[in-house]
């Protein structure tokens, strides 16, 4: 069975967020390629051809777009997922020996999951924390900022022990299942897609 099979009300809530054409059906890509990273941790070759299916795109568009966003994964990711930012301001102040202290400390490379299915790892590029780098970002959850190399073997000695380490800072924008943009102080930002109303000729 395919993971929409049996999610078709779910399905019809995500397309009902879009026009009813060609066009808006291949708007509700991203929330459904959320929903099944949301579930699995990555999103499979099989995942994109049931999604491309249903939108009436590609297997490779859909892959395509995957490309550009490091929130999405192809491979399964370990529970405490580790993306270091690799962008000027947090090479110059030592983003590049962090990730080899990282990468180090979890004996895993990217595209691999620790033996214990602890910890994956991932270049990605700015966090939008310059001013505290290097960061480090955990799954879609929140930064952990000017992290040294004692401070890197701290946290992950902690997630080794099953503890999540306090971040020190949350993620600064996330989307709510309905479409609204939050802030990490909670607040809700922008129009809500449920908010949108079609477009119609001249009043």
């Amino acid at each position: 069975m395919s993971y929409f099979d049996d999610k078709q009300p779910l399905v019809a809530d995500i397309f009902a967020r879009y026009p009813s054409t060609p066009q808006g059906r291949r708007s509700a890509l991203m929330p459904l390629l959320r929903e099944v990273q949301n579930a699995h941790g990555y999103v499979s070759d099989g995942h994109m051809h049931e999604i491309a299916a249903l939108i009436g795109s590609t297997a490779t568009e859909v892959r395509s777009v995957m490309s550009f966003y490091s929130t999405y994964s192809t491979v399964p990711t370990g529970r405490y997922h580790l993306q270091v930012c690799s962008t000027l301001m947090c090479s110059l102040a030592g983003s590049d020996e962090l990730w080899d202290e990282i990468v180090e400390l979890t004996d895993v490379q990217p595209g691999e999951v620790s033996a214990d299915g602890l910890f994956s790892v991932q270049k990605v590029e700015c966090l939008g924390s310059c001013g505290t780098a290097p960061v480090v970002q955990l799954n879609d959850a929140g930064y952990y900022e000017n992290v040294t190399r004692r401070k890197c073997g701290e946290l992950i000695a902690m997630m080794r022990a099953g503890i999540t380490p306090g971040f020190d800072a949350p993620v600064p924008v996330t989307v709510s299942a309905g479409g609204q943009q939050v802030t990490a102080a909670g607040e809700s930002v922008g129009a809500s897609i449920r908010s949108l109303h079609p477009l119609g000729g001249p009043s």
